[in-house]
């Protein structure tokens, strides 16, 4: 890939709120499909597709989860 992507935006996990470890897990999960599948218009052209496969949606929400777990423990669970 010849455009380097920041997979850890600001280099760190740390987040005030859940919420906003949430956000982070959700982008988080967007970069790692840019990563996978650097070219935009492939991307586009794959949405329809899985917008409607409720397999790959679940797969979607799995991926978020386990990125907020990550994010949540690196937070010490926000205590």
């Amino acid at each position: 890939m010849s455009t380097l992507v920041e997979l850890i935006p600001g280099n760190s996990l740390i987040t005030a709120t859940p919420e906003e470890g949430r956000q982070l897990a959700i982008k988080l999960s967007r970069l790692i499909i840019k990563v996978t599948q650097p070219d935009a218009a492939i991307r586009e052209k794959l949405r329809p597709v899985y917008a409607e496969d409720a397999a790959m949606l679940i797969a979607i929400g799995q991926t978020v989860a386990i990125e907020f777990a990550t994010i949540a423990a690196a937070n010490n669970f926000w205590k």
